[in-house]
């Protein structure tokens, strides 16, 4: 399908400004997403979701993202991800996860003005407690389930947030509804506000 591009192939920045109250931590670039086009959850499925959620709740200028010079803007967020490299079958192993959590500490480190943490997955859930436990001094629970509209308020005020990734094995299982991502969004909105 996209034999004529010319991949970017290389591990994919963040997107968005460290001043965003909105962290937003995502898996990995997708083979034929961010991984061809270079720009967080630009050029795939997960993308047309995340972008069209971001766009309706104020986030993002507008609602698509097809490549890294379409005009896309995030407003008052930061995308990142666990990993920064496109995965074999579209899932990190372990040592990747570990190769790339410096980025994920930095980011965190980076991002002073942030007032909500949105995971979108299981392993981003996971990663951001890891990394928060490092850098937070207040205790933590020592088991934080992950499950659809979790909210974790802290004591510095931060909340973490966790949502379905919205992957096509969420989304066209009915898993995860637009309606469902929407009040995820509207709820960090309100948490910002």
């Amino acid at each position: 399908m996209y034999a004529d591009w010319e991949y970017w192939g290389r591990p994919v920045a963040n997107f968005g400004t460290t001043s965003a109250q909105l962290l937003i931590v995502g898996l990995a670039p997708a083979a034929h997403g961010a991984n061809r086009t270079g720009r967080m959850f630009t050029g795939d499925q997960s993308g047309v979701w995340l972008y069209r959620a971001l766009h309706r709740a104020g986030f993002a200028n507008q609602a698509e993202s097809v490549s890294r010079d379409d005009g896309l803007e995030l407003i008052n967020c930061l995308i990142t991800a666990v990993c920064h490299c496109a995965p074999p079958d579209n899932k990190p192993n372990p040592q990747e996860i570990k190769n790339c959590s410096p980025f994920l500490r930095e980011t965190f480190a980076d991002t002073t003005q942030k007032k909500v943490i949105l995971t979108l997955g299981h392993i981003a859930w996971k990663n951001t407690w890891d990394t928060l436990r490092a850098q937070l001094t207040e205790p933590m629970k020592s088991e934080l389930r992950f499950s659809h509209g979790a909210e974790v308020a802290l004591q510095n005020g931060l909340h973490v947030i966790a949502s379905y990734h919205p992957s096509q094995q969420n989304t066209f299982t009915g898993r995860l509804t637009e309606d469902a991502f929407d009040a995820i969004f509207s709820r960090c909105r309100e948490l910002i506000e």
